[in-house]
């Protein structure tokens, strides 16, 4: 063909590929390189946070963040070595990302609130706590949701959120607890016989720590009884047993000490507006 230089363009071609080869060849090395680089780093976080005691759940999410993000990073510079904008790049992933974001506003609120509990451990598993108006035995810590079970053997599955945005009663946190106890004897009754006889029901519970000391003092002056707190201390896992036991205990020893254990009872008086007057012959008027 008239006019077509054959060497001008095989020119072109190899300027052409000299120039993108090379770009080509940059890119495909800094990820690779960026891919063993990112690999090591999330084996060395997964070691790290494994020596740091963190939590089994959350380790391999932590470590594969590591390797997301340093691959985001790699394959945007290497993007911009083969002439991609990198601004119009990072908008796109921005864009993306927001979109992703409010789409999963819930899961997410649910997923920041697990790394929460995972990282800071108000609980473990195993542990009984109460949150959220619910009461039970922690099975499973996870990401998005918490798994509960009841004392009477219900699975209760509560989402992250409703628990870090509640108050936590941990009642396996401590070592020891204390029972507290209420104890009603009559107003007839000797104190010093009820109080003796509370501790000696304490002393023989081998459940029962010294260290703190219970405590026995009279609390009230009830409508029926005169209230005696009994309180002693155990260890967490005797405290149900302990309290049933003590709770029977007492009440048979207080009776068989002549205690009366009284129950709620009101004396009603009866009053004449008319009182007979003395001498006189006719009977009173009921009111």
């Amino acid at each position: 063909m008239d006019g077509f230089d054959l060497d001008n363009l095989m020119e072109q071609i190899q300027l052409l590929a000299g120039e993108w080869g090379l770009k080509v060849i940059g890119a495909l090395a800094v990820v690779f390189i960026g891919r063993i680089i990112a690999g090591w780093l999330r084996g060395l976080t997964r070691k790290g946070l494994t020596r740091a005691d963190f939590d089994p759940t959350l380790v391999p999410f932590l470590a594969n963040l590591a390797f997301i993000a340093l691959m985001t990073f790699v394959l945007i510079s290497a993007a911009g070595l083969v002439g991609i904008p990198i601004s119009s790049f990072v908008a796109v992933i921005g864009a993306a990302g927001l979109a992703v974001a409010l789409a999963f506003q819930g899961t997410l609120s649910n997923f920041s609130s697990g790394v929460m509990l995972l990282t800071f451990r108000p609980f473990k598993v195993g542990d009984f706590v109460e949150v959220g108006g619910v009461s039970g035995t922690v099975k499973e810590i996870g990401v998005f949701v918490t798994t509960l079970t009841t004392p009477d053997n219900v699975q209760i599955v509560m989402p992250n959120t409703a628990i870090s945005g509640d108050t936590i009663k941990n009642y396996s946190a401590n070592a020891t607890r204390r029972i507290d106890l209420v104890m009603g004897v009559g107003y007839g009754d000797d104190l010093n016989v009820a109080i003796s006889t509370i501790r000696e029901v304490l002393s023989e519970d081998s459940r029962v720590l010294d260290d703190p000391a219970p405590q026995v003092a009279v609390s009230e002056l009830g409508d029926s009884s005169v209230n005696i707190v009994v309180r002693p201390w155990v260890n967490g896992t005797d405290y149900w047993p302990t309290r049933f036991d003590l709770t029977k205990e007492l009440k048979e020893r207080l009776e068989a000490a002549g205690c009366e254990i009284p129950f709620p009872q009101r004396d009603v008086h009866f009053f004449y507006e008319n009182a007979p007057v003395e001498g006189s012959k006719s009977g009173p008027t009921a009111a």
